[in-house]
């Protein structure tokens, strides 16, 4: 049975095994001197623009990490959703490894506008206070939904006439752009976004993360940056088969176009029952939903997902490259079920 507690459950997608297995068949250099690694450099340029510099990492927390250190020194602060990855999951080790105050805003389904973030901005030029660094957003968000070109390009202005910068963490990047029908550089780059974490775990990979800068400066010592922070992988070559796997004849877009199909049938029929209501808009791969708390135990015994808001009996569902339709039309029969 499948779990609809996290697209990190799922398997790994048949083509990025065989991409694997076709990286494994000589020796290579290693720390990202092989072949591989370097024909994935003109994929991102090609995804993000020429200016583009892509650095393949071990995990998710590794690659905000990463990508923060690289824009900030410890007397800054980054601006973020209280719901934030890097506020909630991440144990910590944004503040750790930065040595910046993550300054939390509450965010309105999942997102940061140009107004919540300015209250953080009385600190500049106070000695006392963190100067904010950094506004970080997530894309698709924590929960679920997504942010529209004019949201993210109103943030970076914002941050960069106040000399900051714009980060995303994209661990469900592909989603977002599969949801908003456009290529990725047209969300981002074109949108004044200065450096992203890009997500492959979620995304049916087995491993790995790249980060991404899309200004120069950023880039220029993000390889110590990066094994300093402990995410140089030496045999780097097996993370980058598998993004380049996922990246060519728009493997990604077919596999995320996919689980947001799942949840956007998942969330349109769950809708119907009675007793259920969604709590955010269906954009991506996610469904949250409140129910009767007697129906979330009858579906705990036999499904895995999370209860996201235990006062409010609300409920995360999470569709990944492999649920089926069947999958879906099973757990809504119980619901039926559970919810009479």
């Amino acid at each position: 049975m499948k779990s609809f507690g996290s697209d990190n459950h799922s398997g790994v997608h048949p083509d990025i095994l065989k991409a694997l297995a076709a990286a494994n068949v000589e020796h290579d250099m290693a720390y990202g001197d092989d072949k591989v690694t370097a024909r994935l450099q003109q994929l991102f340029k090609n995804l993000f623009g020429a200016q583009a510099e892509a650095f393949p990492v071990f995990n998710g927390t590794g690659a905000n990490v990463v990508c923060l250190q690289a824009m900030t020194q410890s007397h800054h602060g980054i601006i973020c959703a209280e719901t934030a990855h890097i506020n909630v999951d991440e144990c910590g080790a944004p503040e750790k490894h930065t040595g910046c105050k993550l300054l939390t805003v509450p965010p309105v389904d999942g997102k940061l506008t140009p107004e919540s973030v300015k209250k953080h901005f009385e600190a500049f030029g106070f000695q006392h206070h963190s100067q904010p660094k950094v506004i970080s957003i997530s894309q698709s968000t924590e929960l679920g939904t997504l942010y529209t070109p004019a949201e993210i390009k109103a943030l970076a202005d914002l941050a960069h006439a106040n000399d900051m910068y714009l980060h995303i963490d994209g661990s469900r990047l592909s989603n977002a752009a599969a949801a908003l029908n456009m290529p990725f550089k047209q969300f981002t780059t074109d949108c004044g976004v200065d450096a992203l974490s890009f997500g492959g775990t979620k995304c049916g990979l087995l491993m790995g993360e790249v980060v991404v800068f899309l200004r120069p400066e950023l880039a220029r010592d993000a390889l110590y940056v990066r094994k300093q922070a402990m995410q140089l992988y030496s045999k780097m070559r097996f993370v980058s088969a598998q993004f380049e796997a996922f990246l060519s004849n728009d493997l990604w877009k077919t596999m995320a176009a996919h689980s947001n199909r799942m949840a956007a049938l998942l969330g349109a029929e769950l809708a119907k029952l009675p007793g259920v209501k969604l709590a955010y808009p269906v954009q991506a791969n996610g469904v949250f939903a409140a129910m009767p708390r007697k129906a979330i135990d009858t579906l705990l015994a036999d499904y895995f997902f999370y209860v996201w808001n235990e006062e409010r009996d609300e409920v995360r569902l999470m569709c990944s490259f492999d649920t089926t339709e069947e999958d879906i039309r099973a757990f809504l029969d119980a619901a039926k079920k559970a919810v009479m």
